[in-house]
């Protein structure tokens, strides 16, 4: 064999060598299995150290080749940052794919009407999503509350009751920003859908909403109930819900007593005249809804039928008849 036939043979192994060394990068097999592996990736993050640490969790076999990888299309220019869950077995063109376009991992959480926002902070706890006191503190800090143009001490009753998938580690300021983002779209829309005047003022819509949502879980019923209330102001007569006198007890046990009706507090409206001072809780659209748009009943009462119902009466005299038996058993 000649001299140039032994370099020859040397350079196609040699290049052999480079592609099938090329070919086990892109394809990346694993030979211990599928393996799971959380990444961070930081923002400002270089491309680079996104390379080495993707190295570091055995995630790719060569960080100069992902970095040359990147490259194509400029595609190193375009990673965003977040929590990534990834496997050993992904290939590397994958593993770019979702650095680019930002696919996170995200946790489904979903809150139902009614919650407070204490409520709401310990859902987001129990599913790994910070503090619950983080989460309070955040729904009270005033430049928050400017930046969403919330007229209020608080953001209770702008966190919008819907499902949601937030990123790993999101930040309580980012949370409440999308909850209260969709409590504007989805309020705007009633407004425009319902095209009539409400006499309250959209912070009075969402005080009554909260108020209609812990008093009944029955949809026929919201529209009604919102018209009993509704009457009650007008009339002046008190609203006298026991939702609203619970929320305003620092330490309520599940008793509602004689007594609690008779504590002084800024909820409690069987002592004060018209609405309290803010929201009980984070009404649903069903809610804002009924509180915008009340029936058009002359009720002034209703009582609990023990069935998720209500019994209403448009006289003291019918509504005492109906707690005699309802509640009291005396028919």
């Amino acid at each position: 064999m000649s001299f140039m036939s032994v370099i020859r043979n040397g350079i196609l192994l040699l290049i052999l060598a480079v592609a099938v060394h090329i070919g086990v990068f892109f394809l990346n097999p694993n030979f211990s299995g599928k393996v799971q592996k959380d990444v961070r990736i930081l923002d400002g993050a270089s491309f680079k150290s996104v390379a080495e640490l993707l190295t570091e969790r055995g995630l790719i076999i060569n960080s100069l080749y992902f970095r040359l990888l990147g490259q194509w299309g400029e595609r190193d220019q375009k990673i965003k940052p977040g929590l990534y869950i990834f496997h050993t077995e992904m290939r590397p063109i994958d593993i770019l794919d979702m650095l680019v376009m930002g696919k996170i991992s995200q946790k489904e959480v979903t809150f139902r009407e009614g919650l407070s926002a204490k409520e709401i902070g310990k859902i987001l706890f129990q599913a790994g999503l910070g503090s619950e006191d983080d989460f309070l503190i955040a729904t009270r800090d005033p430049v928050l509350l400017h930046e969403l143009s919330i007229g209020a001490e608080s953001m209770e009753g702008y966190l919008f009751p819907d499902t949601y998938f937030f990123p790993e580690g999101a930040l309580p300021e980012d949370i409440i920003k999308q909850m209260a983002n969709r409590f504007k779209s989805r309020f705007d829309r009633l407004i425009e859908k319902q095209a009539v005047e409400s006499e309250l003022t959209q912070r009075e819509v969402v005080i009554l909403a909260s108020i209609i949502d812990k008093e009944t879980s029955a949809s026929a019923e919201r529209p009604i109930i919102s018209a009993v209330f509704h009457n009650r102001l007008k009339s002046g007569i008190r609203l006298q819900s026991d939702p609203t006198v619970i929320f305003g007890l620092a330490d309520f046990n599940g008793n509602l007593t004689r007594r609690s009706l008779t504590t002084p507090s800024p909820y409690n409206t069987y002592l004060i005249s018209g609405l309290p001072p803010g929201p009980i809780g984070n009404p649903g659209e069903a809610a804002l809804a009924a509180a915008l748009a009340p029936a058009e009943v002359e009720y002034l009462y209703f009582v609990s039928k023990n069935d998720g119902t209500h019994y209403f009466s448009k006289t003291l005299e019918e509504h005492n008849a109906a707690v005699n038996k309802y509640q009291r058993n005396l028919s």
